[in-house]
């Protein structure tokens, strides 16, 4: 048996969607969010300013609808699976804010194996992000071997580290950043979930 844990990007890779974008078409705002999303996931903007721009067109959304909306998102089932079977060695790593995602890691039982960005809430409302998720110095704490999946650009410093790194494909195309880090692609979740049970 290995001893590698698994660390899994959010959007587009556990989710069948991007989180942001999916909340934006409720407020009719999802052509200016899916242009910053597009544009940061392909590295063409930095991803701290970027989701701090995405973050600001959705402050006027109450913090318990969006909640409710992500957790309720589509999820890639068979990554899901291998995830809930192999809980103690999976870690969800993303940028996005602690209390918009809450209710989704809930309902994966891993609230306490996640990694993410930081808010203040105020009467329902995001007062102000007080930190950014930096994947890759966050995967730099980690001291067990690491599996790494994820697709956008964010997540090619997390690559770059992990022992295994691998570029999913199922939702969105692999950021190009991505793949000249990755050792592995897979475009199908049951592909990739499978792949992973052989690293066990």
């Amino acid at each position: 048996m290995s001893d590698y844990i698994f660390l899994f990007d959010m959007d587009s890779t556990i989710t069948r969607k991007e989180v942001l974008p999916e909340i934006a078409s409720r407020i009719g705002k999802l052509d200016e969010m899916r242009k910053l999303t597009e544009a940061t996931m392909r590295g063409e903007i930095p991803f701290r300013s970027s989701f701090l721009q995405r973050v600001k067109i959705l402050s006027d959304i109450s913090v318990v609808e969006v909640n409710k909306i992500v957790a309720d998102i589509e999820l890639n089932s068979a990554i899901i699976d291998f995830i809930v079977e192999n809980h103690d060695r999976c870690y969800v790593v993303t940028g996005n804010l602690d209390v918009w995602i809450s209710g989704l890691m809930k309902k994966l039982n891993m609230e306490k194996h996640c990694y993410c960005s930081k808010a203040d809430v105020v009467n329902d409302r995001l007062s102000k992000v007080v930190s950014v998720a930096d994947k890759e110095l966050m995967v730099r704490q980690f001291v067990q071997p690491i599996v790494a999946i994820g697709d956008g650009d964010n997540d090619s410093g997390m690559a770059r580290i992990a022992d295994i790194a691998i570029g999913f494909g199922g939702v969105r195309e692999i950021a190009p950043s991505l793949l000249r880090n990755a050792d592995y692609a897979f475009y199908e979740d049951n592909r990739c979930a499978e792949f992973l049970r052989k690293l066990l």
